[in-house]
């Protein structure tokens, strides 16, 4: 039997990649004026399943740019991303969020993969005639539906950012002296392993009253670097990672599915895509913090090394609750609609990894 300390890891490494994409404090927005909640809008896919999704900023009509963001691991459409609206309205920019397959108010898809990510977000920006291109900003682990993009759908994008992206260690171009140490990668494979021989005894385990709370790991140095402990302060934490919500079969059916999809083996090698966006039309970037200790800067620095067409980006004391971080999302939107480089970001000069 596994020990118990190694579950008490995995769990900690679910809610890494669970990361910055915590649902805000509720508000009034999904109630009516009488106090009667209001269903988020929702379109059907060809498949008849339905997605709902929120919009934000400038009119979709009126907007120059048309961004959709893809949450992470655990999170919804209500994610925060905290842009200032003074720059939402300066730049005329339209956000569109949205309940991946079987989160929030979406239905399952029972057959995800890498592949049906790309498809549902194309087709829903059709369905909300948001234009021929949009931009893509993916958040930690939601960023294997931006990879998908990039190698499905390029021609639909004007450009795309990875905030955290959760890395794959199948991925066949990592040579081992790279990630042959990492202890991330043999956790990884044993839980796939242990997902996809044993999800009922996984089941069992996540929901029993002995293991830590999310307020234990939350608090633990092992995962979050000082920043990110502080943030977390001030978030509500990892609510779909409950034991509660967890004994629902229908989120831990999605966890579960997402989290395979995610570091199974993968159809295509991100690191041998070509640049989807020649002559500079458009670009594509990573952020990252140097401190992350869910997913190591020097292998996102491999990553970028492999693909210079993308721009690394990199907060020198940053965990992996970046997207939390203020003045964060306002570079993010320069760098991606405007091409402004803030030097606060640039990489701390040191040897790529060969």
């Amino acid at each position: 039997m596994v020990s118990r300390a190694a579950i008490v890891l995995l769990i900690g490494l679910v809610g890494m990649f669970y990361q910055g994409t915590q649902l805000p404090p509720p508000n009034n927005s999904d109630s009516s004026d009488d106090g009667v909640p209001v269903s988020p809008p929702r379109v059907r896919l060809r498949d008849g399943r339905y997605l709902a999704y929120r919009e934000k900023g400038v009119p979709k009509d009126q907007a120059k740019h048309s961004i959709i963001i893809v949450h992470g691991f655990g999170s919804s459409k209500d994610m925060n991303f905290l842009a200032p609206q003074e720059l939402i309205d300066e730049l005329g920019i339209y956000i569109l969020q949205y309940d991946r397959a079987g989160y929030g108010e979406s239905d399952p898809n029972p057959k995800r993969s890498l592949k049906s990510e790309a498809l549902d977000i194309e087709e829903l920006a059709d369905l909300l005639q948001i234009g021929s291109k949009f931009y893509l900003i993916g958040v930690s682990m939601g960023s294997y539906a931006t990879w998908s993009c990039l190698n499905y759908i390029p021609n639909r994008l004007a450009g795309v950012a990875m905030i955290a992206p959760v890395i794959n260690y199948l991925w066949p171009s990592f040579p081992e002296s790279l990630i042959k140490e990492d202890y991330r990668r043999k956790l990884i494979k044993w839980s796939m392993w242990f997902a996809n021989y044993f999800p009922r005894l996984l089941y069992w385990w996540v929901t029993q009253k002995w293991l830590p709370s999310n307020s234990v790991i939350e608090k633990n140095p092992a995962f979050f670097n000082k920043r990110d402990i502080d943030i977390l302060e001030t978030i509500p934490g990892f609510p779909m990672l409950t034991k509660n919500k967890l004994r629902e079969q229908v989120v831990f059916d999605t966890l579960r599915g997402d989290w395979m999809v995610a570091f199974g083996n993968w159809e295509f090698d991100p690191l041998k895509l070509s640049n989807p966006f020649p002559d500079n039309r458009s670009s594509a970037h990573i952020w990252q913090g140097y401190e992350d200790k869910v997913v190591p800067s020097q292998i996102q620095r491999f990553v970028t090394q492999k693909l210079p067409w993308i721009q690394y980006h990199e907060v020198p004391d940053g965990g992996h609750l970046i997207v939390h971080y203020s003045g964060l999302c306002e570079a993010i939107l320069k760098a991606l609609l405007l091409g402004e480089e803030n030097l606060s970001y640039r990489p701390r000069p040191e040897v790529f990894v060969s």
